[in-house]
């Protein structure tokens, strides 16, 4: 082949291969966020501006040592905030951008991986995961269980698991320390499985494989479980795209939307920003680290082997990261001049009922990545129908108002704590009471 023609070939296959590894554009150009006051996006700024008073309220009765918010509306930013302090042994006050483990938040940015590769053709919703994870295959559901040795019996499931069980957290798949259910909690720890954080030199697929090969909790698509589920999908999104969850989040969505402090394992020269774990003792008193085996290391995810992509959570975040995201999804799946979904994929993965009438809080249903506000929550002051949310183990909490065009970020670090929905409520319905319009 004549030179010229053979590097047109390889230009046109290079060409031909950037949709799999980029975003497209979009006519669509929703401005990036930037700062404004209250009132141009009809809110009140004295009103806004109460939630200094309800925030360091709980900083100055020791509930939390620090707590940072990001509050947008129409795409602007109009309450950006840090209170207290990152760090009270050192006496370090909490800046905007610190980074915090966010846990579970990190969910819906998988769910989001998965939603991509689905318009891609490369995976459908009522798939059988066992399509992708061939171990998966031919499930089966606890039935007795012995606590002497753990050991246990098992009955086929009706069906299989499908990637829509998954996203939506029917599949039957539990989760190990902080599962409800003692039975798979000893099956799961002695299987060695492991829920989100770990330091050593494991694979998520590792993690998975061995996951596949033990009972359900219940039959899929027939309760509700929250679990290991999203860690399933983070494995599929691995094995759908080529690429590790880690190289998928950074090249498919962090870059292109400008998510710089989003990541599995923090670069040294940003780890210093990392806010310290905090928990409660018996008295409800500070103690750095972590009284509860959720965090075997309270210094996760800046040492170990730095291998353990946990779709389910394992990022660590900013507020105003997560708040690019969430605004992404209030613009119909576009940020920084890239489409991620397309508008109608943003409206399946928001705001549909998945759940029917299995998701345990009767106010809300379960979409295909969050809680969503339904009739009956509105009735009790959850804000508008539609509104999704979610939380992190840690202590971080979000919601996205469609219909109002708001989103709003609040971080804390701790685990356990005794006050963190209480301030999570608050913060929600403190920024409605401040509409103005």
């Amino acid at each position: 082949m004549p030179l010229n023609q053979f590097c047109r070939a390889v230009v046109l296959m290079l060409l031909s291969a950037l949709p799999l590894f980029s975003q497209t554009g979009t006519r669509q150009a929703p401005p990036l966020l930037s700062t404004a006051t209250p009132e141009s996006v009809g809110m009140y700024s004295e009103r806004l501006n109460r939630l200094d008073g309800m925030i360091q309220s709980y900083i100055d009765k020791g509930a939390f040592p620090g707590v940072a918010a990001i509050v947008v509306r129409n795409g602007k930013i109009v309450y950006y905030k840090a209170f207290g302090k990152a760090d009270l042994e050192n006496n370090k006050p909490l800046a905007k951008d610190a980074i915090y483990r966010i846990a579970s938040m990190t969910k819906a940015i998988t769910s989001l991986a998965v939603m991509m590769l689905h318009e891609e053709g490369k995976i459908m919703l009522d798939d059988p995961i066992s399509k992708y994870i061939p171990e998966f295959a031919k499930p089966v559901v606890l039935d007795q269980f012995n606590p002497k040795d753990s050991s246990f019996t098992t009955v086929p499931a009706k069906r299989e698991i499908s990637v829509r069980h998954l996203l939506t957290h029917m599949s039957g798949i539990n989760y190990n320390v902080i599962s409800s259910d003692e039975r798979l909690r000893a099956i799961y720890t002695k299987a060695g499985i492991v829920d989100a954080f770990t330091t050593e030199n494991l694979k998520i697929g590792d993690n998975i494989r061995k996951l596949a090969k033990l009972p359900l909790n219940h039959q899929p698509g027939e309760k509700w479980t929250y679990g290991l589920s999203v860690d399933v999908l983070g494995y599929l999104v691995e094995i759908a795209s080529g690429m590790t969850l880690d190289q998928f989040f950074q090249q498919r969505i962090f870059a292109p939307m400008g998510m710089k402090d989003t990541y599995f394992y923090l670069p040294d020269s940003k780890k210093d920003r990392l806010v310290p774990l905090y928990s409660e003792d018996k008295d409800k008193k500070l103690v750095k680290g972590t009284t509860n085996s959720l965090s075997a290391n309270p210094n996760y995810p800046i040492e170990g082997a730095k291998a353990f992509y946990s779709g389910g959570g394992g990022l660590s975040s900013t507020a105003y990261d997560y708040a690019i995201f969430l605004q992404m999804l209030l613009n119909g799946g576009v940020y920084n001049g890239k489409r991620l979904l397309s508008r109608k994929a943003v409206e399946l993965f928001t705001n549909t009922n998945q759940s029917g009438t299995l998701f345990p809080d009767p106010r809300s249903y379960f979409s295909l990545g969050f809680s969503v506000v339904s009739e009956a929550g509105r009735s009790k002051g959850l804000g508008s129908v539609g509104t999704f949310s979610w939380g992190g183990a840690f202590s971080t909490n979000y919601f996205a108002d469609p219909k109002e065009k708001i989103c709003a970020v609040i971080m804390k670090q701790m685990w356990p704590t005794s006050y963190g929905g209480e301030i999570d409520r608050k913060f929600e319905m403190m920024i409605y009471q401040s509409l103005d319009d």
